[in-house]
């Protein structure tokens, strides 16, 4: 019988909302229920929060969001909290609940499982501090003591995605050049929100600042996820959002998660900034603002991004996977008395320090946005500010299937073995902190690979980059070599990519 701590998932609470025909649901309407008991002993135990309570509670377009939000209000306020109704929202604007005087919540409650497919929910738990972390979560699954009180809550509908959106116009007006109310009236800006929250940016954002949103696309919330998965790391997502822009010639693509608190940008051109591109332009415009900052990135960005920054006189700082892990690190050099601005992975968790190191992705777009002006002005364009990043010839990402009930011990034991493999132009490269990176040299051309275990899933992550033709196969066919010793790893992937290499 699974417990209700097996939903954590490192910062958030994450389970099957809905039965399939492989999986039995486990985030019921009963187990949010003991959630909601375990957030509530958190604030007061933990947070220290006194006197009456107020949670906004919120969730994104999957199908089980409202009968899950409905039995998470209904068991807080027989707590006694007043509650804020916000219904679908992201969970950017969720946390900024917890800022705006209006609402001043005391925490924000998301219901939403991002990216993951249509049958999955989860719980995203803020304070006006920030996200709750690993041990905080951890706490809430296990204080689940019921503490009912005299009186019951209330509950207030509100608007919170008007009131956030409208914040967004303001920001992006004041950071533009100029000092035009629609400083976007030059500009077509396609928005794809693949069917979740994130479709109110064209309308409620773009379209106050004077953009054209014309050939924006699956804007409306539907929990089936018809069109295809709302995640900017998803080729089908990316392919369709490009397609848009080029059609309607469009200045700009933006594409969001299901939630909102990751996005991609698709250029004029058709190409895509993403990943390693994403992040070197995020912090061109942060160094610009704050010199010399520290940027913290996840660990699978490339070698060419820590020249690029270093290049504009910052600093990279790579760090484990985990949008909470590289906001705390960020965090902890502040503290440290390290000015870090910039918190970022290559999945499109970004985070500022300016904006409460809260993974925004539609400030994100804000914050390149206020650009555009001035760039048409100067006759640039968004790809110039990285022509100096030096792009990998080929790169390859390869997911190792981990059948072992103990699958993490799995995983670890077997990054610590290859830390003895012995093979001629690979060196274990030491400014890492997740799993092992390796260095390319001759005679596997001039690169880097890195073998790590998935956050979420029973799986290796092998990402190999490299800066000449003709090695990715040959790295594969080593590792293929070495992962022979543990059969249970399942490598029908890799040997899928060796043999039609």
């Amino acid at each position: 019988m699974e417990k209700l701590a097996d939903l954590q998932t490192q910062s958030d609470i994450r389970g099957f909302a809905m039965d399939t025909k492989e999986y039995q649901a486990n985030l019921t309407t009963d187990a949010v229920r003991k959630i909601a008991g375990g957030i509530v002993n958190w604030l007061r135990e933990i947070r220290g929060v006194k006197g009456q309570l107020t949670i906004g509670v919120g969730r994104d377009s999957r199908l089980s969001g409202p009968k899950l939000q409905e039995a998470l209000m209904e068991e807080l306020v027989s707590y006694g909290i007043d509650i804020y109704d916000f219904g679908l929202s992201t969970t950017p604007a969720l946390f900024m609940s917890t800022q705006f005087e209006q609402y001043s919540c005391d925490a924000g409650v998301m219901l939403t499982a991002s990216h993951l497919p249509y049958y999955y929910n989860g719980v995203k738990v803020f304070t006006p501090q920030g996200g709750a972390d690993k041990e905080d979560i951890a706490y809430i699954l296990t204080h689940t003591e019921r503490n009912i009180a005299d009186n019951k809550g209330t509950v207030t509908k509100a608007d919170l995605l008007t009131t956030y959106a409208n914040d967004l116009v303001e920001k992006i007006r004041a950071g533009s050049k100029g000092n035009s109310p629609q400083p976007l009236a030059d500009f077509k800006v396609v928005v794809d929100a693949g069917n979740g929250v994130g479709g109110f940016f064209a309308e409620q954002v773009l379209q106050p600042l004077g953009a054209d949103t014309t050939g924006s696309q699956f804007l409306t919330p539907d929990g089936n996820f018809p069109n295809h998965i709302p995640n900017p790391e998803e080729k089908e997502a990316m392919e369709s959002i490009q397609q848009a822009v080029l059609e309607n010639e469009a200045d700009l693509g933006v594409i969001f998660d299901t939630d909102g608190d990751r996005s991609a940008i698709v250029t004029k051109s058709g190409d895509v900034l993403n990943r390693n591109n994403f992040v070197a332009v995020l912090s061109r415009i942060i160094l610009t603002e704050h010199p010399g900052t520290s940027i913290v990135t996840n660990s699978p960005t490339s070698d060419h991004l820590k020249i690029f920054i270093e290049s504009f006189g910052g600093k990279q700082v790579r760090y484990i996977s985990g949008y909470r892990s590289v906001i705390n690190k960020a965090k902890e050099l502040n503290q440290e008395g390290i000015d870090s601005q910039l918190a970022i992975e290559t999945s499109g968790h970004a985070a500022f320090k300016e904006n409460y190191f809260l993974d925004d992705g539609a400030y994100v777009i804000a914050k390149i946005l206020m650009l555009l002006p001035g760039l048409q002005a100067e006759g640039k364009t968004l790809e110039s500010l990285i022509a100096d990043l030096k792009q990998p010839l080929e790169t390859q990402e390869v997911r190792l299937k981990l059948e072992a009930e103990d699958y993490r011990a799995l995983g670890e034991q077997v990054i610590k073995d290859i830390a003895d493999i012995d093979v001629p132009g690979w060196e274990i490269d030491p400014e890492n902190e997740e799993g092992i990176r390796f260095r390319l040299t001759p005679p596997y051309g001039h690169g880097w690979f890195l073998l790590r275990l998935s956050l979420h899933e029973p799986l290796l992550v092998l990402q190999i980059e490299n800066d000449e033709a003709g090695f990715i196969v040959p790295v594969l066919e080593k590792m293929h070599q070495f992962l022979e010793h543990y059969p249970n790893v399942n490598q029908e992937e890799l040997l899928a990519l060796t043999s039609n290499g």
